[in-house]
């Protein structure tokens, strides 16, 4: 008979090894699903939460050379194509690049409009700067789903590993 230990360490492997397999795919079509909505909501005026201040700072970064409502228009479309980039899975490198990129963009606030990103400089957010700061999450999300463009993989175990492995 398996003890209770030898089962739960069966079904940990089987749920780690599902989540080796699957983790990377869901990770990229889940954020291909945010970027794609969030560029969708912005093409429809008063629909997006940050629109406001996107289009304040798109009008800082292009010195007012650009319309705002084009300049949102082609952050909606920028956005839209990461993630039908992310969800179709075609030209990840491309895709990655322009998903850094726009990341780069969306930090921006915090230094051209300090006063509506933080309530009390630096630690407390508005709501505003605490949308910005989850952008650390797509970020990361990009880098693991970057890290497989070559064929690289999540594997349940280390090489070698016979149980569990503390830091």
């Amino acid at each position: 008979m398996i003890d209770r230990a030898q089962k739960m360490d069966s079904i940990d492997r089987r749920l780690t090894a599902w989540m080796a397999q699957h983790g990377v795919l869901l990770l990229r079509l889940s954020l291909g699903v945010i970027f794609l909505w969030f560029g969708a909501l912005k093409f429809f005026p008063g629909l997006s939460p940050a629109q406001d201040l996107a289009a304040r700072t798109m009008d800082a970064l292009t010195f007012g050379l650009v319309p705002t409502r084009a300049a949102i228009l082609i952050l909606a479309a920028w956005e839209c194509v990461i993630g039908i980039g992310l969800l179709a899975g075609k030209m990840l490198r491309l895709t990655l690049l322009l998903l850094w990129l726009q990341m780069l963009g969306t930090v921006t606030p915090a230094f051209l409009f300090p006063a509506e990103v933080f309530v009390r400089f630096p630690y407390a957010l508005t709501l505003e700067g605490q949308y910005i700061v989850k952008n650390l999450v797509l970020v990361t999300a990009g880098l693991v789903i970057g890290a497989t463009v070559r064929g690289g993989r999540l594997t349940p175990e280390a090489a070698g590993s016979q149980g569990d492995v503390t830091a």
